[in-house]
């Protein structure tokens, strides 16, 4: 179907791949996945017959319907679902072909048609074009408005329902997911291994990739590598190969070792929580990660708070809106250093409100907000990379934020985000999307905040940055609060869910597993609650009520235990490392090897004490969540 023999493709004097060869045969989801730049957009215009190789030959059978997602709307009068509709052009044609033999009175020609719409699901095509823009956010009022009344992120899904809804024989998706919500992601994710024909698949989500790619087309050095198997089954396969054939496997280790801080409270007896059993799980799947992406060539950690104070922030009773229009009420939380909150909620919830009333840059309606006079919140809003100044470059957008810092610490820092040598000189204007990012990201890291606030961070972010960013989230030592479509950032970084939804904010019970099962059975519970049986519904909302305070209680106490456990762990160690020293070992320092063994005992026994109270507690939680 699709095969490159030898090809090579320069852009001016830029070599983008050199002397490729692979083929891709029909029915197969290929994610294609590589560092931003290493021309996986300019293999897609190959395909597309938009570039043509310079040497060697690309082969794209010639009875190909190809679909791909245009990159801008017009602002259209039409409805968004006639818009949508127009993505079948067979069927558009035979619609008008039908209106003319009607006029026409031929009745053979109307007979013949109306088999072919028979034939192509055409009596069905609307209510089809109105599932797929109901998955990607489209109310059914939306779904009838002009698409000149959406703004550009809300095209774009136009755009991608508009592709969905042709009858193709070959799907192209560019970062399909760059501008949808975690909602329109989910049902996207379980959209497209439906799709019949041959997908070629851009995403930098590699839960995404894992759920919907049967092989994955790695772009690196010019060179186009084909695997077997989803984007976890390549990264595994690569990190092998890599640990075989390279001598920086000790500097993978050590980053496996680095991810692994953030877990180790858990792991003393991972087999009575399943809390414990979550994150070991991910460690597992990290483990596989950090090597595939030992060469990286993004490493940052979040620079040290001034302050940490307890509580950073507390919402009591709080609303939320805009003027008259309350979007959220009866918030209650405090954040704690070490948090790390994910909001979960369909389009439109108020996770974004809530976001921006949390970083105050709107005022509450009502109740109580008490900051901590010390309080630095890093806000990365969903559009942050609009408020670069794109006259400026690099190191002048953090020179204004201290002209006292010497230019090499700044040109030191920007180089753990990969803007080096006159690149930290040249104006934003022309950067990628995605350099755009990282820089709007560096920004927010400077300024060492302890209460973290990410609205979507991770559009036009590539794997390598989104590792990057994960890695560096684990050992932030303040709290984190994150939106995002990416459900493998918010896994990782998250050890709290919030749902977000009807006009309320509370902790969520489950996983992201359990967030889709939710929305894809909200509607049918919500028909379920609407029974005339109002009593027995109000006995179970108010148990629920009681349940969820108890488990915020319980939450709230095995978190302190892990921190104080985390502590204990760090004190033994260093007695541990001091024991080590074969110098201690003499006469003259008998005292001083008693006294550490003493208090080696003490903290051992304190461990265990802190240990079975945790065991117990969350015994609790889980029997409550069941």
């Amino acid at each position: 179907m699709i095969s490159l023999n030898n090809a090579t493709l320069r852009r001016g004097a830029r070599t983008l791949l050199d002397s490729v060869s692979f083929t891709i045969y029909p029915g197969w989801h290929v994610g294609v996945v590589g560092k931003n730049g290493t021309g996986k957009s300019s293999l897609f215009a190959l395909v597309l017959g938009q570039l043509t190789a310079d040497t060697g030959n690309v082969s794209v059978s010639k009875s190909l319907s190809i679909s791909t997602v245009a990159q801008e709307t017009p602002a259209l009068p039409d409805q968004a679902i006639e818009f949508v509709l127009d993505g079948d052009e067979e069927l558009r044609k035979l619609e008008r072909d039908l209106v003319k033999a009607e006029e026409a009175h031929d009745v053979p020609r109307i007979a013949k048609i109306h088999d072919r719409l028979n034939d192509i699901g055409g009596y069905s095509a609307r209510a089809r074009a109105g599932q797929l823009l109901h998955g990607l956010g489209f109310g059914s009022q939306e779904q009838l408005q002009a698409v000149a009344d959406f703004s550009g992120g809300w095209r774009m899904r136009l755009n991608l329902a508009r592709a969905l809804m042709c009858r193709s024989d070959l799907l192209l998706l560019d970062e399909p997911t760059n501008h949808l919500d975690l909602d329109a992601a989910i049902w996207l994710e379980e959209f497209l291994p439906t799709y019949p024909g041959t997908l070629l698949l851009i995403s930098h989500d590699r839960d995404f990739l894992d759920s919907v790619c049967t092989h994955t087309l790695h772009v690196e050095n010019l060179k186009g590598i084909l695997y077997t198997g989803n984007y976890s089954t390549f990264e595994r396969t690569r990190a092998e190969r890599i640990a075989v054939q390279s001598a920086s496997y000790v500097k993978q280790q050590r980053q496996v070792t680095h991810l692994q801080s953030f877990i180790n409270r858990f792991k003393t007896h991972a087999s009575k929580a399943r809390q414990a059993q979550s994150r070991i799980k991910q460690l597992e799947k990290m483990q596989l990660v950090a090597p595939a992406h030992f060469d990286s060539e993004f490493s940052f950690e979040f620079r040290e708070p001034e302050r940490m104070q307890s509580p950073l922030v507390r919402f009591d009773d709080v609303k939320v809106g805009y003027g008259e229009r309350t979007i959220l009420s009866g918030i209650r939380f405090s954040f704690q250093p070490g948090d790390r909150v994910g909001l979960l909620g369909p389009n439109g919830a108020g996770k974004s409100t809530f976001m921006q009333t949390l970083a105050g840059k709107i005022e509450p309606l009502a109740g109580k907000v008490m900051r901590d006079p010390y309080l630095k919140i890093g806000y990365f809003a969903q559009h942050q990379v609009d408020q670069l100044d794109l006259k400026a470059s690099p190191i002048l957008h953090l020179q204004r934020f201290d002209r006292t810092i010497s230019e090499q610490t700044l040109r030191d820092y920007l180089g753990t985000f990969n803007f080096r040598g006159d690149r930290v000189y040249e104006p934003v204007g022309p950067f990628s999307g995605g350099e755009k990012a990282r820089l709007a990201l560096a920004l927010v890291v400077w300024q060492k905040p302890n209460l973290l606030l990410l609205d979507e961070p991770t559009n036009h972010l590539d794997l390598e940055m989104r590792h990057a960013l994960e890695t560096a989230l684990q050992m932030f030592e303040g709290a984190v609060v994150l939106v995002s479509h990416d459900r493998h950032m918010v896994s990782t970084c998250c050890e709290e869910l919030w749902l977000v939804a009807e006009g309320r904010c509370s902790v969520f019970d489950g996983d992201l597993d359990d967030y889709a099962k939710w929305l894809t059975t909200r509607d049918r519970n919500a028909q379920k609650d609407a029974k005339p049986d109002g009593g027995v519904v109000a006995v179970k909302v108010e148990k629920k009520v009681v349940d969820r305070q108890q488990e915020k209680t319980l939450r709230d106490a095995i978190k302190k235990l892990e921190q104080r456990m985390e502590k204990l762990r760090q004190w033994r160690k260093q007695i541990d490392d001091k024991l080590l020293d074969d110098s201690l070992y003499v006469p003259a320092r008998k005292a001083e090897v008693l006294k550490l063994q003493t208090d080696q005992r003490g903290f051992n026994a304190q461990l265990e004490t802190a240990e079975e109270e945790w065991l117990s507690l969350s015994g609790q939680l889980e029997a409550l969540q069941q």
